[in-house]
């Protein structure tokens, strides 16, 4: 990942409050898309403050929850106190091999070093399970939300979420879906989700000043006031399923060598003809013994 995509990843934690308040959570039908109708074991990459979290839970699901901010996770850990939380990224998972039944990443897995974090997501997955992602992403072909795309940006870095792993031999092919939803936002919630963009996160104080008064500006010539106004999202959904992984031919069994057995001690290339007692019987059919 390059220094500047890096210096986007680590803007989260400083807006942290903005980004809980701000960002939409997901709705029910791509969640049980995203992991299953029944209730699975679910690692989360990336949870940031809890909106994927919390659906899961409610979902029934037994989740423990990864994330690299502190300031991020301890937003979910206020709301989520019961559920297993470590402050780690993806390129580093800790929990043992083949102990999950999905890995699901909202919001963040183009943050990641795919090669890194792809081999870890393929360790930590039960035969069977697999990968999911979800991006929500505003639906521009609404005019005002075209509109509020120019003056906050765009989403392009999305173009190919999952070409990482349609790439990788750890993951069979991307299946992908898409739910609409709609977030009610007002005066001051869409001032908290722009603030929350990496790409506003990362702005001098007088540019971010300039965006929001842009953005309000827009807001405003829409006369919806404090009522509020819908923001339209598609929740863009994707899953891949671990390659089953061929276990390495046992080794072939070694034969111990062979230890010729010695009747004249531990040399044995000594030969024993000259060694072994010789037997025979005199004239009068006495036994003697020679010991030469």
């Amino acid at each position: 990942m390059s220094e500047d995509p890096q210096r986007h990843a680590r803007s989260f934690g400083g807006v942290a409050d903005a980004y809980d308040r701000g960002r939409p959570s997901y709705p029910d039908a791509a969640v049980a898309w995203l992991v299953g109708d029944h209730p699975v074991t679910v690692l989360e990459l990336g949870a940031g403050t809890g909106k994927l979290t919390q659906r899961l839970v409610a979902a029934g699901h037994d989740v423990h929850a990864t994330e690299p901010d502190e300031a991020m996770l301890e937003i979910l850990r206020r709301r989520l106190p019961d559920v297993r939380t470590s402050a780690t990224g993806a390129e580093e998972i800790p929990v043992a091999d083949q102990s999950v039944d999905v890995v699901v990443a909202a919001q963040c897995l183009h943050w990641f070093d795919a090669d890194k974090a792809l081999s870890e997501v393929a360790r930590v997955l039960r035969p069977g399970g697999h990968l999911a992602a979800v991006w929500n992403e505003r639906d521009e072909r609404i005019p005002w939300v075209r509109k509020l795309g120019r003056v906050i940006g765009t989403q392009d870095h999305l173009v190919d979420p999952m070409g990482a792993v349609a790439a990788s031999a750890e993951f069979h092919d991307v299946d992908d879906a898409a739910f609409k939803h709609w977030q009610v936002v007002d005066r001051r919630s869409i001032q908290d989700l722009v603030l929350s963009r990496s790409n506003i996160a990362v702005l001098g104080e007088a540019e971010r000043a300039r965006v929001i008064a842009e953005l309000l500006a827009l807001y405003d010539d829409y006369g919806r006031g404090m009522d509020g106004m819908q923001l339209p999202y598609q929740a863009r959904c994707y899953r891949s399923r671990v390659a089953e992984r061929v276990a390495p031919p046992a080794p072939e069994p070694t034969l111990e060598p062979t230890v010729p057995i010695s009747l004249a001690g531990d040399d044995p290339f000594v030969d024993s003809a000259d060694t072994i007692p010789r037997v025979a019987l005199d004239d009068t059919g006495t036994l003697l013994i020679d010991f030469r």
